[in-house]
C-alpha cells in the first residue's frame, strides 16, 4: 500500500473538514490533506497546479452544496481542465444530500467515482484508500 497519498477536501462544512481531517490523519497512508471551503478556490489551485504532479492530490472528497462554487459547477470545469491535468485523480462526491436528483446527476458524471452520503465511515475510507 502506497504510503504518499495525497488527499483533498472540498468542502464548506467546518465541522466536516475537522472531523475527516482528522480522520484522515490516522491513516498512515496519508501524507498530505489539502483543503478548501469552495468549489472556485480549488478550481484556482487545480488550474495554477495542473503541471505539478507532486503537488496534486490523488484523490478527491467534493461536496455538492457549496456557496460560490457548488460541487457540479467545480465537476463541469474540472472536466474541462482534465486534459491539461498531468495526473490521474479519483474523484468522491461526500455529501449530505439524500436527494435523488443529486444521486441521478452524480452518475452521469463518468469522472465520479461514486457517491456517499455523509458521514463517511472509517471503514469506507480505509477500503478508498487502499483502492488507490
Amino acid at each position: 500500500m502506497d504510503n504518499n497519498i495525497k488527499v483533498c477536501v472540498i468542502d464548506d462544512d467546518e465541522v466536516f473538514q475537522y472531523t475527516i481531517f482528522h480522520t484522515l490523519q490516522a491513516h498512515k497512508t496519508v501524507d498530505r490533506i489539502i483543503s478548501f471551503t469552495d468549489g472556485a478556490e480549488a478550481m484556482t489551485f487545480f488550474k495554477e497546479n495542473k503541471d505539478n504532479h507532486s503537488i496534486l492530490p490523488d484523490i478527491i472528497f467534493l461536496d455538492v452544496n457549496m456557496p460560490v462554487m457548488d460541487g457540479y459547477k467545480f465537476m463541469d470545469e474540472y472536466i474541462d481542465l482534465i486534459p491539461k491535468i498531468t495526473k490521474n485523480i479519483t474523484i468522491y462526491i461526500l455529501s449530505s444530500s439524500v436527494d435523488l436528483v443529486d444521486f441521478e446527476k452524480t452518475k452521469k458524471i463518468k469522472e465520479v467515482t461514486d457517491y456517499i452520503i455523509k458521514p463517511i465511515r472509517d471503514t469506507q475510507l480505509t477500503k478508498i484508500l487502499a483502492e488507490l
